[in-house]
């Protein structure tokens, strides 16, 4: 069955639209109607309905003649209505899908039919009994015989005829954006059978699902600029946190061998369309791992939700990316020298990364920190060849200091970032479990706050406290739901993928 679209209201203001509206609420009030009702029964889901009677409604040239003898009841929003003197053809729209409605004066009665006429408008909820049929163009129908306003729409429905298409209005209402636009609900139930899939893979590799606090007293667990907020009763500063590692690796300590969480994060960060402040991030930790296995794991992880969505090759901003294949595993070392000509190690030594980028001809803002001067190297010299998904191996350990070093290189971190269509989705390590050396780094990461860099790591001493009690050998995965969400379902924007963004107020 076809899409029908949306239709606008007649041209009229919209303080005209909605006061009408309004006068036509008072009015079916004082007439003892309630235009906000209560529970309601249904029969069918609309798609189930659809479902269940198309097999059962004959089709063909006097297929309309036929009306089934169980009776349906559904209900949904009234998207479209065509007047036709004593006979109305509407569609009603649910989370499912959407059906016709045949309302006919000789079925539903005078009274009732004038009522229809004149109560219901387009966006109302409303809730109708009736046995299925086929119009005479085949069309899978409900002829209607009785029918309730569930709830009044006061407001009038978009005007274009196939759903919102502003960007900035979409993100604003995105109640309505979804109620008219059949792209972007689907790109959200594509979003929550990612999720579906994370978890099962998860689950099926005997990780537990966790929740760890969101407000925290220090924050921790990532390299980025936190928000404040202040807890009166308390009278104590916090910070939205950035990250859930520091207390998920706790509960490693705890003997909860395998943890992961999927929630919120925040930092006081751009907005653009790759970055929202406030975004949902998967971290996952497994005792007794390391890097290799957290490679494994983030590969299996996305490679299973591509499956569940049904794609093995997507398009994102231009660049095509297959994800059913292995995954390509590359060492900074190797990727600085082919595409910069420089050895990475000598660089790790001397954290002249400045010097290197201006060698590079690379234009560095003034009062750049050092690890940002690495990032912006790779991110124009090296990230624009990433042309398959690739492990990225091997990171200064100076920029990374919650993970543990290399084994027999002490410059380099056992670490990788994994780049889908040339965008960064998963960061992992091998992680730090030897507290003297964790509360080393912490200083080392206070020294650069020191020097200006807002986004160096705060120590967190009950942390380290917790490591003093021992923590086995674990790796840790941390993946960027948005960030995957975006490229599997070929988005070039974040708000596409956030039900509801960050904007700046109207």
């Amino acid at each position: 069955m076809s899409n029908p679209p949306v239709q606008p209201e007649k041209s009229a203001p919209v303080e005209q639209i909605l006061q009408l509206r309004r006068d036509k609420k008072n009015r079916l009030i004082s007439e003892g109607k309630t235009p906000y009702g209560h529970r309601f029964q249904r029969s069918h889901m609309l798609a189930e309905a659809v479902a269940a009677f198309d097999p059962l409604v004959p089709k063909g040239e006097e297929a309309h003649s036929f009306v089934h003898p169980d009776d349906v009841k559904l209900a949904g929003r009234l998207m479209t209505r065509r007047d036709l003197g004593k006979l109305c053809f509407a569609h009603l729209k649910d989370h499912s899908g959407q059906i016709q409605l045949k309302v006919n004066k000789q079925d539903v009665g005078d009274v009732a039919y004038k009522d229809f006429a004149k109560d219901a408008d387009l966006g109302d909820i409303i809730a109708v009994t009736g046995k299925m049929c086929r119009t005479k163009t085949g069309e899978l129908t409900v002829q209607v015989l009785s029918f309730e306003i569930l709830s009044k729409s006061l407001r009038p429905w978009p005007e274009k005829f196939h759903g919102m298409t502003d960007p900035e209005l979409r993100s604003r209402q995105r109640e309505l954006d979804l109620a008219t636009n059949d792209e972007s609900k689907n790109r959200f139930l594509t979003r929550s059978r990612i999720v579906d899939s994370i978890r099962q893979t998860l689950r099926d590799a005997k990780f537990i699902e966790v929740e760890t606090p969101l407000m925290q007293a220090v924050a921790g667990g990532a390299l980025a600029k936190p928000f404040v907020t202040h807890h009166e009763a308390l009278d104590l500063q916090l910070y939205m946190r950035i990250a859930p590692e520091l207390f998920l690796k706790r509960l490693i300590v705890g003997g909860f061998d395998r943890v992961y969480e999927i929630g919120r994060a925040f930092r006081n960060e751009g907005i653009d369309t790759r970055h929202n402040p406030e975004f949902t991030i998967m971290e996952a930790y497994q005792a007794y791992g390391d890097v290799n296995d957290m490679m494994d794991l983030a590969e299996r992880l996305i490679q299973n939700a591509a499956k569940a969505i049904g794609v093995s090759e997507v398009t994102y901003r231009e660049q095509k990316c297959v994800v059913n294949q292995p995954f390509e595993r590359a060492s900074l070392v190797d990727l600085f020298k082919k595409y910069l000509n420089v050895d990475f190690i000598d660089l790790c030594r001397t954290n002249k990364w400045s010097d290197a980028a201006h060698a590079a001809g690379i234009s560095i803002p003034k009062n750049t920190p050092e690890g940002k001067c690495f990032d912006l190297m790779f991110d124009e010299k090296v990230l624009p060849n990433l042309d398959r998904p690739t492990f990225v191996l091997d990171y200064p350990s100076a920029v990374s200091p919650l993970a543990k070093t290399k084994p027999g290189q002490p410059l380099l971190a056992d670490r990788f970032e994994l780049f889908l269509a040339k965008e960064e989705v998963a960061n992992a390590y091998t992680e730090q479990n030897d507290p003297d050396i964790q509360r080393q780094k912490f200083a080392d990461e206070m020294g650069k706050r020191g020097k200006g860099d807002e986004e160096a790591m705060p120590t967190d001493e009950e942390f380290v406290t917790a490591l003093e009690h021992g923590m086995p050998p674990a790796g840790g995965l941390g993946i960027g739901i948005d960030r995957l969400t975006m490229i599997l379902t070929g988005t070039s924007s974040i708000r596409e993928v956030i039900l509801f963004p960050l904007l700046k107020p109207q």
